[in-house]
C-alpha cells in the first residue's frame, strides 16, 4: 500500500464540554449544536436538565431528549444512541458521559461489584472486564454518523507544596474531568467552561479555532464556526459497513421467513455493501444468504394431529 498527500476530509464533530456543575456545559451544548444546525438529540442524565432551556425564547432550541435513569452501564448508552441514529438525528448531546464513568451502576461501581463476584475483590482483574465494555462506549461515539457533543463534570484538583517560606501551601493544579484518564483524547475539540464567568477556555483543538483565542463564552456562533470548519474538507471515501450494520442485515437474511422475503433483504444488504466498496461485507452477506436458502429449500416435516401434545 503506498503513501498518498494527507487531506483533510469532511468530518463530524466529537466535541467535549467539560466544567463544575452550574458552569452552564449544558446550554454551551445545545447553542453549540443549534450552530452546527439539523434535528438534535438529548441523552439527558442530569434529571432532566436540558428541557429547562426547551421553549425558551431567549435561546430558541429546539430538540427532542430522552431521559437516561440509572444503571449507566456503558451498554445502555450505546442503546440510546443507536436509538438517536435511527431516529434520523444530525447532532446528538450527551449529558453527561460522567454518569457512565462515575455514576450509579457505571463503570466504577461495575468494577467493584465484578471484583467482589468473580475475583475476590481483585479490582485489576475485574477492569480486564469493564474496560472493552468501555471502549465499546467510545468506539459507538467514534464511529457514529452524527455530530456528537459530550458534556462531563469536573472538579478542581489541588496539591499541597512548599512555598517559598518553607510553609505548606495548597496550590490549584487545574480542572479534572470526571471521567477515565485519556478519554478526552477522542475529541475533536475540548472546551472547558469556568464556573463563575462562564467564559471557555481550550485544552485540546484539532481544529486550529481556537488556538491562541482569549477566553470566549460559548455562542451559536461557535457551532456555525465549527460547522464551517467541518464542512470545508474534501469529500470523503466511502466507508465500509459498519459492524453494527453488518450483524443487522447478516440476522434480517438469516431470519428471512420465506424465499421472497429472503431475496428483498439480501438484495438491499447488497446494495448497501457495494455502495460502501466493501467486498468483504458483501460475501459475507452472500453466505448468509446460501445458508438461509439452503435452509428454506429444505422439505418442512409434516404433523398428524396424534403427533401433536394437548
Amino acid at each position: 500500500m503506498a503513501f498518498t498527500k494527507a487531506v483533510r476530509k469532511k468530518s463530524k464533530l466529537r466535541l467535549g464540554i467539560t466544567g463544575p456543575s452550574g458552569s452552564g456545559k449544558t446550554l454551551g451544548a445545545l447553542l453549540i449544536a443549534k450552530g452546527l444546525g439539523g434535528k438534535i438529540a438529548v441523552i439527558d442524565t442530569e434529571k432532566g436538565s436540558a428541557s429547562l432551556y426547551a421553549d425558551n425564547r431567549k435561546y430558541d432550541v429546539e430538540f427532542d431528549s430522552q431521559d437516561l435513569d440509572p444503571p449507566y452501564a456503558p451498554e445502555n448508552f450505546i442503546k440510546a444512541m443507536r436509538e438517536a441514529e435511527q431516529g434520523g438525528y444530525d447532532v446528538l448531546i450527551i449529558d453527561s458521559t460522567t454518569h457512565e464513568w462515575s455514576g450509579v451502576g457505571g463503570c466504577l461501581e461495575l468494577v467493584d461489584e465484578i471484583a467482589k463476584a468473580r475475583y475476590k475483590g481483585n479490582s485489576w482483574s475485574a477492569w480486564s472486564d469493564i474496560t472493552p465494555r468501555h471502549r465499546a462506549f467510545i468506539d459507538a461515539i467514534q464511529r457514529s454518523p452524527m455530530h456528537v457533543i459530550i458534556t462531563m463534570r469536573s472538579k478542581t484538583e489541588t496539591a499541597q507544596t512548599e512555598g517559598q517560606n518553607g510553609k505548606k501551601q495548597v496550590v490549584k493544579l487545574g480542572m479534572k474531568a470526571e471521567q477515565r484518564d485519556g478519554f478526552e483524547y477522542e475529541m475533536t475539540v475540548v472546551l472547558d467552561v469556568v464556573h463563575d464567568t462562564h467564559f471557555v477556555q481550550t485544552s485540546k483543538d484539532r481544529t486550529g479555532l481556537f488556538m491562541d483565542r482569549d477566553p470566549f463564552k460559548i455562542s451559536e456562533a461557535t457551532g456555525v464556526m465549527l460547522r464551517e470548519w467541518l464542512e470545508s474538507g474534501a469529500e470523503p471515501a466511502p466507508e465500509g459497513v459498519t459492524a453494527q450494520e453488518l450483524a443487522d442485515w447478516q440476522a434480517a437474511i438469516e431470519s428471512a421467513a420465506d424465499m421472497e422475503s429472503l431475496v428483498a433483504e439480501y438484495k438491499a444488504a447488497v446494495k448497501l455493501a457495494r455502495e460502501r466498496k466493501d467486498k468483504l461485507s458483501e460475501d459475507a452477506f452472500v453466505a448468509a444468504k446460501d445458508k438461509r436458502k439452503k435452509q428454506l429449500e429444505q422439505p418442512q416435516p409434516e404433523f398428524e394431529d396424534e403427533d401433536i401434545p394437548y
